[in-house]
């Protein structure tokens, strides 16, 4: 299957072509503003598939929307016509199609056109209409608010909220590629409008707050909840817009006479992650707690974990090795150390299910072995 793309260099182009390849078609062709009208016909004449996602959005004049919006699709759908094919197309419009302003009437002519080519031809015709795309590698200060806050926070610089509650509907650019790739594998109905999703209903100023807290958590090193959900679209965009000497950071580290201890993750309700080494003979820990419990995993070295239940006396010991692939956990009312026992620094990673509290540490100093 030969598929084209316009607007192939352009910020959702270049997402999907990358993904057109992953899922294995590889003859693609792109149409970027720097080709030439017989290129285009060209393109078109031999294509099984289209997607039209060139388009214009921040003009120097009104009439680059109709030239670049309304014009161009013109253009695209007489080559069609003119080679006589069945080509569906998939066509990236905007929400604003809706609306009565120079951009939505050029996208919404530009569908009227396309709509009427499907008809004429029977071939497929499919529109998104999108609001506030944002993803890897939107351009700041051009494809969307989103990309322009995380490329300044990202560098220290400022970022401009005029009005905190000013509603905002986003849509993820994996998630439009998502629905852009099933209309390909299956292109469903004839004609009419497509859904990209989830949108995320929100606001300007949480946006920006949340983008604000990713720069933050490099020194408190709490990390916002960046798993599900809106955080977790813009915790993606927000790193691609790091400079490559931001790529790295690093974190306090504390050291004396046993080894070296380093706190290297917080999360608002999931406990912390931290690391720490032991010198040959060293034992570390020596205490008990009431409600922390933790999960220790031995990088490198050899560590004897003692165990003693505080009230009935019980012991328990385990010796594990790194590589072994052993997590060792400490079960609250029992005080417990942990030994180097071999020749190497001993180094564990830890993870506690709370963060820890100075004010309230739950760490009580006990012996395991008196």
């Amino acid at each position: 299957m030969r598929i084209l793309i316009t607007g192939a260099d352009g910020f959702l182009g270049a997402n999907l072509r990358i993904r057109l390849r992953e899922a294995g078609y590889q003859d693609i062709v792109g149409i970027t503003r720097s080709s030439s009208p017989q290129e285009l016909v060209a393109g078109l004449a031999a294509a099984d598939f289209v997607f039209h996602l060139a388009g214009v959005n921040r003009p120097q004049t009104e009439d680059e929307f109709v030239r670049g919006n309304r014009d161009f699709t013109e253009q695209l759908c007489q080559a069609l016509r003119s080679v006589g094919r069945r080509t569906p197309v998939v066509f990236s419009s905007s929400s604003q199609a809706a609306l009565e302003n120079p951009y939505g009437r050029s996208k919404l002519a530009a569908e009227n056109i396309l709509l009427s080519y499907g008809r004429e031809s029977g071939a497929p015709v499919l529109l998104f209409r999108l609001t506030n795309v944002f993803g890897k590698w939107a351009r700041p200060d051009y494809n969307s608010v989103v990309a322009t806050f995380c490329h300044n926070v990202a560098r220290g610089l400022p970022i401009r909220v005029d009005d905190p509650a000013a509603k905002l509907r986003l849509v993820y650019v994996d998630d439009v590629v998502d629905a852009m790739l099933r209309c390909l594998a299956s292109p469903g109905p004839a004609a009419g409008l497509m859904e990209a999703g989830p949108v995320y209903e929100t606001t300007v100023g949480e946006v920006a707050d949340i983008i604000r807290s990713f720069f933050i958590s490099r020194s408190t090193l709490l990390t916002p909840p960046v798993g599900t959900g809106l955080t977790r679209a813009l915790y993606a965009t927000y790193v691609t817009h790091l400079p490559a000497a931001s790529f790295a950071y690093q974190i306090p580290q504390y050291d004396d006479p046993r080894g070296t201890f380093a706190e290297v993750l917080k999360t608002p309700d999931c406990g912390q992650f931290s690391y720490f080494t032991a010198h040959p003979g060293v034992t570390r820990g020596e205490h008990y707690h009431h409600t922390k419990a933790e999960k220790f995993v031995v990088i490198r070295g050899s560590a004897k974990f003692r165990f003693r239940q505080i009230v009935t006396g019980e012991f328990h010991e385990i010796v594990v090795r790194g590589g072994e692939g052993y997590i060792v956990e400490t079960i609250p009312g029992w005080a417990h150390d942990i030994t180097n026992v071999g020749d190497d620094e001993l180094i564990v990673m830890l993870w506690a299910n709370e963060i820890f509290d100075r004010a309230r540490p739950d760490t009580i100093t006990m012996k395991v072995v008196a």
